[in-house]
């Protein structure tokens, strides 16, 4: 299966009800991009509207992938809105749907945004990590490096505090920008 991406697409009603589809299924499937299973789309909703604002009206930059027509991946590059910070971005809501695991789609998604990020001229691109999971093992793997840690900054579940892992990938010979 290969992806076909698509840098920012028109935000349709369609395009909205799908990302909530996939964000519902990957969390569902225990993917770590900001709710614990089980939700709704209702739930989800609660963030993805104000997230797809800052896509529609806003600096952040939405990138999809598509296996014909079926939207499986995506990611979002997320502005820090503070003028010291404009050389970078956050990768964030960063998903591969679940039945397409272990396919190699989001090592092709993450290379992809690595793609964009040097042809938008960026220094870096910076994610957070759910402890726990072994997502640090998979963006190493990517270039990316540790850079810090949030120790329990995510509470998960009752006693169940997962540290916040910070990664960095320079995109310019000096990351430093």
């Amino acid at each position: 299966m290969s992806l076909r991406f698509v840098l920012d697409p028109e935000l349709t009603p369609d395009l909205r009800t799908r990302i909530v589809a996939l964000w519902v299924d990957v969390t569902n499937a225990g993917g770590a991009v900001g709710f614990v299973a089980p939700v709704t789309a209702d739930h989800v909703r609660t963030i993805a509207d104000p997230t797809l604002a800052g896509i529609a009206d806003g600096p952040d930059r939405l990138l999809v992938g598509y296996d014909g027509d079926r939207l499986v991946a995506m990611a979002i590059f997320t502005d820090p809105r503070f003028h010291l910070k404009t050389h970078l971005r956050v990768l964030t809501r960063v998903m591969v749907h679940p039945d397409t695991q272990g396919r190699g789609l989001g090592e092709a998604l993450m290379r992809e945004a690595e793609r964009v990020g040097r042809v938008l001229g960026l220094a870096a691109l910076h994610v957070t990590v759910r402890d726990g999971l072994g997502l640090d093992r998979f963006y190493r793997r990517l270039g990316y490096r540790e850079v810090g840690r949030w120790p329990a900054a995510l509470r998960v579940g009752p006693g169940d505090d997962r540290d916040e892992i910070l990664m960095w990938l320079g995109l310019t010979p000096d990351p430093t920008g």
